[in-house]
């Protein structure tokens, strides 16, 4: 009996592991997630409260920051493309990903221009550009002037703030 036990408690705690770090559930949950839609996106925090984890809610309509090196995507290097986690917009290509050991997933620049908006951001006694996602308006990290060639910027994202999708075999 104890084998069993121990299997579905493994099991459990996977399922509880991915619902909470997997980005599977917000899309299933969450009707406004699309790959493929670019329409400017409405919808109140009330309403993105009920649909997004409370992790998520936390950094992408509260403007919080998870701890560095925590996030799943801050030392990834597969091959593949990062959505919004909230609405699915494409933001960043992994060959613009780089290692920038600042314990948060960075990228050189986005995948379009208009994947993201900047917003000037004072608070916590800092002077910082917010990047936040177009169609959505969720916090998805900051930008600085410290990466590396070619545009010597650092989009410093949060990983809970982000989806991504390997590129056919990918590793």
């Amino acid at each position: 009996m104890k084998p069993i036990f121990l299997l579905t408690l493994i099991l459990a705690t996977q399922i509880a592991c991915h619902s909470q770090t997997g980005n599977k559930e917000p899309m299933e949950k969450n009707p406004y997630y699309s790959r493929t839609d670019t329409k400017k996106l409405h919808i109140t925090n009330a309403e993105w409260k009920k649909v997004l984890p409370p992790d998520l809610y936390a950094v992408a309509r509260e403007a919080a920051t998870e701890r560095p090196f925590t996030g799943k995507y801050w030392d990834a290097d597969v091959k593949g493309s990062y959505y919004c986690a909230v609405c699915g917009n494409p933001l960043f290509r992994s060959d613009a990903k780089f290692a920038s050991s600042c314990g948060w997933p960075s990228f050189f620049e986005p995948l379009r221009a208009n994947s993201v908006i900047y917003k000037e951001d004072n608070s916590i006694g800092m002077q910082r550009t917010e990047v936040i996602c177009e169609r959505c308006g969720s916090h998805l990290g900051h930008i600085f002037d410290d990466g590396p060639p070619p545009t010597h910027k650092r989009f410093c994202m949060n990983s809970v703030s982000l989806d991504f999708e390997p590129d056919p075999g990918a590793h």
